[in-house]
């Protein structure tokens, strides 16, 4: 059944390319039902053998969607707000011979979201191009992505990457780029994500006083012969917590910089030191990189060009501090790769070994979800499942998995939404921007950039703060606020 995925992957990219680019509404329902075709194609290629099962799970499924597909057509913002509180929840269910952990409740929610895409559509809505700028760029690379499965050295996990990321994701950023324009949405949306990360800040707290790791037994074995103690609060991963707290301190920190009252500086500062305290103890280098990137974007929006020299000064006290440390400086003395590489956590060999794998295939690469496979392979690694070979640099990873044009699409793609983000979409585009600049630096480290669905959430939030670029017919559910851009 695994053959499937060759059929079902592409015509399902292509769904998405066309639902995301074309200017008529016949052409978008017809992407949107080739979308649906292939997820469904998808579905059987890794589908367990349980056909009672499964189709009760789907019929359930369509039923609460279609549920939240009313609720969201009474309540537009109840879509994000569901989406954000699903993003910690994830279930363990058995995909394609193997145990995975999936964000279920959140796919729901999505679904909800593609049955009004769908009913809307139908009823005559005529808006297109909602991601304005991001339309071409994303909907290239989901084709091109979608392509290289059939040469991918894991079709099955390259299937899996598909249905359980790029697909839903996708269709979560559209949903909410079709939002109507509300300034207590947004409020919401900002009030809950701060919420969440003083929430899961305590339950670190929580962990760091008692010892007790929850999900996550490999944790606690690590934990035990480190000479610190690793939280991962509700997450699976330190990183992933990590990442989370950043960006939800990425609007609390421009509040602060850009804010006119004195009490709600003073409020998001309060929030600041208790999500800073709660990463601390995650001990996650690359979430701290990320809040430097986040912190060094908010100093040049507050003092332009001035804040170049505070940065030259902080780099400069960070690398006195780290040729300070004995093991960088043992690294730095002696250019051995083993030195580097401990020092990295073993991210250095990976790395390396991905420049490799992408120079040796640079027209197609190895396919969608095949760098794992061709790791191992390279180095000699056994089992069908090698977890030592998992990428953990996203531009890597592209660039191995889908060749140099695949990386070519993976800049085009960056730049459109950053011109974007900080050019054309006011506050909401410059917090969106910082809070994906920040997802981007963490996937240096963490390969993680299109499995976040934080991603997928700031581009619609993007594009929703974004200007038209093309005459749309706008249908608005509800009567709003004049949407207001600021310019940057």
């Amino acid at each position: 059944m695994i053959g499937l995925a060759h059929l079902g992957g592409p015509i399902a990219c292509f769904g998405l390319a066309l639902l995301l680019v074309a200017k008529t509404r016949r052409d978008r329902i017809a992407g949107l039902g080739f979308a649906g075709f292939g997820a469904c194609v998808l579905g059987a290629a890794v589908a367990p053998n349980r056909p009672v099962e499964l189709l009760g799970s789907v019929f359930a499924a369509l039923a609460l969607g279609l549920g939240l597909a009313i609720a969201f057509r009474r309540v537009p913002w109840l879509f994000p707000v569901l989406a954000l509180a699903c993003i910690p929840l994830r279930i363990g269910v058995h995909v394609g011979h193997s145990s995975s952990k999936l964000l279920l409740p959140l796919y729901v929610v999505i679904l909800g979201a593609t049955i009004l895409l769908a009913w809307d559509l139908v009823a005559g809505n005529n808006r297109v191009r909602e991601l304005r700028a991001v339309a071409w760029p994303l909907a290239v690379y989901l084709v091109w992505t979608g392509i290289s499965i059939s040469w991918s050295r894991d079709v099955r996990e390259g299937a899996i990457e598909l249905l359980a990321f790029y697909l839903p994701f996708t269709l979560l950023t559209l949903g909410i780029a079709r939002l109507p324009w509300s300034k207590l949405g947004l409020r919401a949306l900002y009030v809950e994500i701060t919420l969440m990360a003083v929430a899961f800040a305590a339950v670190g707290f929580y962990q760091y006083d008692t010892r007790n790791i929850f999900e996550n037994p490999k944790l606690g074995v690590s934990n035990a012969y480190a000479p610190f103690f690793r939280v991962n609060s509700v997450f699976w991963d330190p990183s992933v917590y990590g990442r989370f707290l950043v960006v939800a301190m990425a609007p609390s920190i421009l509040l602060i910089v850009l804010g006119r009252s004195l009490r709600l500086s003073l409020a998001a500062t309060a929030v600041l030191g208790v999500t800073w305290l709660g990463l601390l103890i995650s001990f996650s280098q690359s979430s701290f990189a990320a809040l430097l990137v986040v912190v060094i974007g908010a100093a040049f929006v507050a003092w332009r060009w001035r804040a170049l020299i505070a940065v030259v000064l902080a780099f400069a006290v960070l690398a006195g501090i780290a040729v300070a440390q004995p093991q960088i400086r043992r690294s730095l003395q002696h250019h051995t790769t083993s030195g580097l590489n401990s020092a990295s956590s073993g991210r250095a060999s990976l790395v390396a070994n991905g420049i490799r794998i992408a120079i040796a295939h640079p027209v197609r690469g190895v396919g969608v979800g095949g760098f794992k496979r061709a790791y191992a392979d390279r180095v000699h690694l056994k089992g069908k499942d090698p977890k030592t070979a998992a990428s953990h640099d996203t531009p890597v990873t592209v660039a191995a998995e889908t060749g140099l044009p695949g990386l070519l699409l993976f800049g085009w793609l960056l730049v459109a939404v950053f011109r974007q983000a900080f050019r054309r979409a006011g506050k909401v585009g410059l917090v969106s921007g910082l809070a994906l600049a920040a997802i981007f630096c963490h996937s240096l480290f963490y390969n993680a950039f299109f499995e976040d669905p934080m991603t997928w959430m700031l581009f619609g939030l993007v594009a929703l703060a974004s200007p038209l670029l093309v005459p749309v017919m706008r249908v608005e559910r509800h009567s709003v606020e004049p949407k207001e851009v600021v310019p940057v």
